[in-house]
């Protein structure tokens, strides 16, 4: 039953490090009280969304935006942010022309950023009267998203990079 012995040592050892590392986790979770990054559109102005008859769009969009990092103990490296600009479900331009920095603990980083170029479009029936119904209004269903690679910083210490999901 020496292979019972083994296969029971080993099991012991992967549930005690599992154990340690939820320790581990909930400790540093303690001590840093990570809150969420928050990021609010502060200014855009639209200078041209236009569609000609061959479903060229061409756009010039400048976006300003807000990033809030409310934690006290934590600091973020941004090393790449991309902005894209979708009208329905249709991206149009994307941007990625904003330098990486490092935003401090209880910071609040303006950000800036313009989307200008023309695109290819397909728009079905509904979404070109919508586009319509948007150009009389000048009020326009336009959509930022944000691509993200950062890194925090724990102190001394800084995490690997990674791309979060943004809400």
């Amino acid at each position: 039953c020496c292979g019972c012995c083994i296969l029971s040592v080993i099991f012991n050892i992967l549930i005690t490090i599992a154990v340690l590392l939820g320790i581990a986790a909930l400790i540093i979770w303690l001590i840093f009280r990570p809150n969420a990054i928050k990021f609010h559109v502060t200014d855009a102005k639209l200078t041209e969304f236009t569609l000609d008859p061959t479903n060229n769009l061409r756009y010039n969009l400048d976006l300003n935006f807000t990033i809030r990092n409310p934690n006290r103990r934590i600091g973020v490296y941004y090393d790449e942010i991309e902005v894209r600009g979708y009208y329905g479900d249709q991206r149009f331009g994307m941007s990625n022309n904003i330098s990486k920095f490092y935003q401090g603990h209880k910071n609040t980083t303006v950000v800036g950023t313009k989307l200008v170029g023309q695109q290819l479009v397909l728009l079905d029936g509904g979404e070109r009267k919508d586009l319509n119904e948007d150009v009389n209004s000048q009020i326009y269903r336009i959509d930022a998203k944000l691509r993200l690679r950062i890194r925090f910083k724990f102190g001394l210490i800084k995490s690997w990079r990674f791309k979060p999901k943004i809400k």
